[in-house]
């Protein structure tokens, strides 16, 4: 396994992930698999430009991916997780966790006091692994913007 920062020149690898992520676990995920897969290249090295990225290579083949952002109107001390999703045929071998090491290594290196992500509420595996991770429930919650039928929660990782 090896975990790299992305940049904007790997913008195909980035995009070939997420769209398998969407296409594989559609119901995970705040966008759709319809509206990402018309963005155009310059979307995606926009994507690139303006979050953290990294890919997670297994056997020299991209098994997943997670993303790093300053959430438009959270604290300046928070990072936000975003895009985090590992191929199926790769899973429970610790490749998320270590995305999530990562991520969280990351926003300590840039003095983030606590880290940040939506889970919704019947994705449990990946809450489970979020808590088991030490993310807290934060009880703030809100319907899903691409399907209001459905609820997902924040949870919070202190960091300090």
């Amino acid at each position: 396994m090896q975990i790299r920062r992305v940049q904007e020149d790997d913008w195909q690898a980035v995009r070939d992930v997420r769209i398998r992520a969407l296409r594989e676990d559609p119901d995970h995920f705040g966008s759709s698999l319809a509206r990402e897969e018309m963005f155009a290249e310059t979307h995606w090295r926009m994507r690139l430009r303006t979050s953290a990225t990294w890919v997670v290579d297994d056997d020299g083949t991209p098994r997943g991916l997670v993303a790093m952002i300053q959430e438009p109107g959270s604290p300046t001390s928070d990072r936000h997780v975003v895009q985090l999703w590992v191929a199926p045929e790769a899973r429970r071998r610790g490749l998320a966790w270590a995305l999530l090491d990562t991520v969280r290594e990351a926003a300590l290196a840039e003095g983030a006091d606590t880290l940040s992500l939506w889970v919704t509420d019947d994705n449990h595996a990946a809450g489970d692994l979020y808590v088991r991770a030490g993310f807290v429930r934060t009880s703030e919650r809100h319907p899903l913007p691409r399907d209001p039928r459905r609820v997902e929660e924040r949870l919070v990782l202190r960091l300090r």
